[in-house]
């Protein structure tokens, strides 16, 4: 007898647990599995960008991001064992009324899971391990999903979120496009070092011709740093304690005793690869599985967080308020352009080309050109329009961020009295005399957030909102 749940989840990341929690506090049933026996161990994603800190904040897990993490260090450039000059990686960012988080926080991949994971355990979902995914079957109804066990799922829906390897992904056939950004092998290492500060991100250059930069950065709430080091095309890096103690000493003023431990260790070629499209009938691909991304930038993990943010909500409109089944075909329309935008982006900042700065942050993504996007007045002037991220803002009556927070879409009213109609959702009213700042940020009007904190629909009244509501299953 095969299993049944709504969703199947396959794979424990950061795509599949976020989904699982935006699933799990719609009251949708869902399975998250996971091929290897444990959570990813290493640091690989370290990056949270605003805009995944602004989704975390909503996901309510952004205190235990926060209490877990840090900034990113100054980095110091080091010759010959003496600093001689800082390096600032990313461009400086100050927090605002209507971005309260300015700047990427450093968190280790494998703790950002560990919090995902206590959230989606604390919502009644869990994570069933050893549990690896070799096939599927579809048909009118559903997905069979079959694992190495010789067990079977059977869901309403299925979300590949297991990696640049997927196996559902290939299972489909769906086809991945891209190339190799750098033939020349990298080597990312989670190791424990004497003799550094924590203090900044230690830069050692390349000491002569055929020599290779190694970077060693602390990584913020633990003990551990992560050394990033390439090597020349064609080499095979030594994963080992000795191989990594060799490597440092080798690129460094440090001796190879002062690496005390290797607690996780990888290699890559730098890759870009965008998937033919992001949907087969009821599967969906996401994260990885859709999109891989050079390191360079942090953009990999939040694209990937943003996608279940993205298809959480519609999966949980059409399985439990009856949006039509059409609504779940504007996650390929939206995310795979943001997809495809974010990866040229990575591509840039790994060749020099621009820095880590406003773009990679995240929060100028948007929508306008989807199909769930209505922007219906005549002037919207220069403030939000349907289809950009609705910004914060504060009153002294309300926190728009806090009004926003849950699964629920959102009314807001700035600067208008405009009659509206009654629909099933909370309702933000700024009044003009209150709302010099949202005024400004926003411009007058009535919005619909939606449930992912983009704006839906935008009017200067109410006219045409049920409209609107019926198709995407607000109305219930």
């Amino acid at each position: 007898m095969a299993l049944h749940t709504d969703v199947l989840i396959v794979g424990a990341g950061p795509t599949g647990l976020a989904l699982g929690i935006d699933l799990a506090r719609r009251g949708v049933p869902a399975l998250v599995v996971e091929r290897a026996d444990r959570l990813f161990p290493g640091s690989r994603g370290k990056g949270i960008q605003p805009r995944t800190m602004e989704v975390f904040d909503d996901l309510g897990v952004v205190d235990a991001i926060l209490a877990a993490g840090g900034g990113y260090p100054v980095g110091m450039i080091w010759q010959n064992g003496e600093r001689v000059g800082e390096h600032r990686m990313i461009d400086p960012a100050d927090t605002t009324e209507d971005s309260p988080y300015a700047e990427p926080w450093m968190v280790p991949q494998w703790r950002t899971q560990e919090i995902l994971r206590a959230r989606l355990e604390e919502l009644g979902g869990r994570v069933s391990f050893g549990r690896e995914a070799v096939g599927v079957e579809q048909d009118a109804d559903g997905v069979t999903t079959r694992f190495a066990s010789g067990e079977d799922v059977r869901a309403r829906y299925a979300v590949a979120c297991d990696g640049g390897r997927s196996a559902l992904r290939r299972a489909l056939g769906i086809g991945m496009t891209g190339e190799t950004i750098d033939p020349a092998p990298t080597l990312v290492a989670d190791v424990r070092i004497t003799g550094l500060d924590r203090d900044n991100w230690h830069i050692f250059p390349p000491r002569g011709e055929g020599d290779d930069f190694l970077a060693v950065c602390p990584l913020a709430g633990t003990e551990d740093f992560q050394v990033v080091a390439q090597f020349p095309e064609g080499a095979t890096p030594d994963l080992s304690l000795d191989g990594v103690r060799k490597l440092v000493a080798a690129r460094s003023h440090l001796v190879p005793e002062d690496v005390t431990e290797v607690r996780w260790a990888s290699d890559f070629r730098p890759r870009t690869a965008l998937a033919d499209r992001f949907r087969d009938g009821r599967v969906f691909p996401a994260g990885d599985a859709a999109h891989v991304h050079s390191p360079a930038g942090g953009q990999g993990l939040n694209t990937s967080v943003q996608d279940a943010y993205n298809l959480g909500w519609k999966l949980g409109a059409v399985l439990r308020a009856g949006a039509p089944a059409s609504l779940l075909g504007t996650y390929e329309e939206e995310r795979r352009p943001i997809a495809a935008d974010m990866l040229g982006l990575s591509t840039r900042v790994h060749r020099g080309e621009t820095r880590r700065g406003e773009a990679t942050r995240q929060l100028g993504l948007g929508y306008r050109n989807s199909s769930l996007t209505e922007e219906t007045r005549t002037d919207a002037g220069a403030g939000v329009r349907a289809g950009d991220r609705a910004p914060d803002g504060i009153t002294e009556e309300v926190r728009l961020f806090d009004a926003f927070r849950g699964p629920h879409w959102t009314l807001l009213t700035v600067g208008t009295e405009a009659d509206l109609p009654a629909l099933p959702v909370p309702t933000v009213r700024i009044p003009a005399c209150k709302a010099q700042q949202m005024h400004q940020t926003y411009g007058a009007g009535v919005f619909l957030i939606r449930p992912d904190g983009y704006v839906g629909w935008a009017g200067e009244t109410g006219a045409g909102l049920v409209e609107y509501a019926a198709r995407t299953g607000v109305a219930g």
